[in-house]
């Protein structure tokens, strides 16, 4: 779990990085914010899926509207589809949306509770989540402080620029370098996503 404590803990440890320390002492600690509702947060990272974080954000905001702030597995999975693609979704993401519904209708899972792994072997499970949703689930909903996204472009992108590359890296390459910042690499994606596009909020 993510705390004040554990998060100077990992500020200290990743300051040894001289490629790190100067941009902790740029940007200060990074905020993980507070989501902590596996329904809502798992639709607003299909949503967030192949969208700038801008069109993300309006798009998960028009669905919380249409569910005045509360969707319930029940009510998202009833509503028709013209309703949720006047807010914008594709009949891909709609398609998703109601997997995880189902899902959440069938399965009373404390998420808290569950390892890493056990986390990716229930998820996996629902059509339309792959690897990367379930990082940054780890990541922003149970704030688990060892993952990092390497399938994601802006992570690929903040190495690229970290390490001054000609090209974007491979998993290889970012898997090796990161073994000195565990067990802290999600705070580390955070200065990557941040070197990048700026502020990230999932």
């Amino acid at each position: 779990m993510m705390n004040q404590e554990k998060l100077d803990d990992a500020i200290k440890h990743l300051c040894a990085d001289p490629k790190l320390k100067p941009l902790i002492k740029k940007y200060g600690k990074p905020d993980f914010g507070i989501s902590n509702d596996p329904f809502k947060t798992l639709i607003k990272y299909i949503i967030s899926q192949q969208l700038s974080m801008q069109s993300a954000k309006a798009i998960y905001t028009r669905f919380l509207d249409l569910f005045n702030d509360k969707p319930m597995p029940s009510t998202v999975n009833n509503t028709n589809y013209t309703n949720l693609k006047g807010i914008g979704l594709s009949k891909q993401k709609i398609r998703y949306i109601k997997e995880i519904s189902k899902y959440f209708l069938n399965h009373n899972i404390d998420f808290m509770s569950l390892t890493n792994k056990e986390v990716y072997n229930e998820l996996i499970q629902i059509k339309g989540i792959g690897p990367w949703t379930i990082d940054i689930f780890l990541m922003f909903t149970l704030f688990r402080t060892d993952i990092l996204p390497i399938g994601d472009l802006g992570i690929k992108k903040g190495f690229k620029i970290l390490y001054n590359l000609d090209q974007l890296p491979t998993d290889k390459f970012m898997i090796d370098k990161a073994k000195d910042w565990v067990p802290y690499q999600s705070i580390v994606a955070m200065y990557l996503w941040k070197i990048v596009d700026g502020d990230i909020v999932f």
